[in-house]
């Protein structure tokens, strides 16, 4: 168990817990959170991407407001690329997932295209699912078993589910694995595809289109390079910007805020900790 102060409207000491073990399925990554402060929790959600589970364990429900002030109470699912998300709550407790795209199409019976950057509650998507595994979650006697709990739903959830097409797999791997060097015309002739076809095939089972995705990955590795103290113009230059102008407009794009704002967020302070190793982004 760890802990962590994050500095926000009121200083919070925040217990993290990780896996003792890496997470048996690709592209999974999990923590444990638990607030304890006298004041409210209010944060807002620097986009990355994965989608987002967290599943409400404290005795408090927690409130996400997506993009357009929709409010969703509890066990929450946030779509790729959350601008505008704040989580709102008071002795928060959770479970937070990050599942990589092609996961999160097997395992959340949903359509990415449709969850964008909304919020929507996990027991639409899952049903009566969700209140089971939610209320073994909470008997659990550690943070350890409640990772071996969310391991195995998720398991069989993604064996039952459908796959990705390895088209798309392929190209996801490679948008990860180069940000800022990834151009869709290359990846789609890698793959045999036309530029439509995997323009299409693409959003349909990941959620945006090739160019967006690569955007997001692009940033996300910009905006952890800003929080670790690197200067905006050499974050740029090594990542694939034209220049630090278009940095600043990605960021504020996808954050709605300059790089010198996100580089302190909250949200991203305690990422060397929680999220160490992202599994969440890779898919074998």
């Amino acid at each position: 168990m760890w802990s962590a102060e994050w500095a926000h409207d009121a200083a919070a000491v925040w217990d993290i817990a990780t896996p003792s073990r890496p997470v048996r399925l690709a592209g999974v990554g999990m923590a444990g959170f638990h607030a304890r402060t006298a004041d409210p929790v209010d944060l807002s959600v620097v986009p990355y991407p994965a989608v987002t589970v967290a599943v409400d364990l404290g005795d408090e429900p927690l409130a996400v407001d997506d993009i357009s002030g929709r409010r969703q109470h509890g066990s929450v699912v946030v779509g790729l690329a959350p601008g505008g998300v704040r989580g709102h709550g008071r002795d928060v407790e959770c479970l937070q997932l990050r599942l990589s795209p092609p996961v999160a199409h097997a395992v959340l019976g949903a359509s990415l295209p449709e969850l964008g950057g909304t919020v929507v509650s996990l027991d639409d998507l899952w049903g009566r699912e969700a209140a089971r595994v939610r209320e073994r979650l909470r008997a659990a006697g550690s943070w350890q078993d409640r990772f071996a709990i969310a391991e195995a739903a998720l398991a069989r959830r993604h064996e039952a589910g459908p796959a990705v097409d390895p088209e798309v797999a392929f190209v996801w791997r490679r948008m990860v694995s180069h940000p800022g060097g990834a151009r869709v015309e290359r990846l789609a002739a890698e793959v045999g595809w036309s530029r439509k076809r995997l323009w299409s095939r693409f959003r349909s089972q990941i959620g945006l289109n090739p160019k967006r995705a690569a955007q997001l990955v692009r940033f996300d590795h910009a905006v952890h390079r800003l929080a670790a103290g690197h200067r905006p113009a050499l974050v740029a230059a090594e990542i694939g910007y034209v220049d630090q102008s278009h940095l600043h407009r990605d960021v504020r794009a996808f954050a709605g805020v300059t790089p010198t704002a996100v580089a302190v967020a909250p949200w991203l302070a305690v990422d060397d900790i929680a999220w160490a190793a992202p599994a969440y982004l890779s898919q074998a």
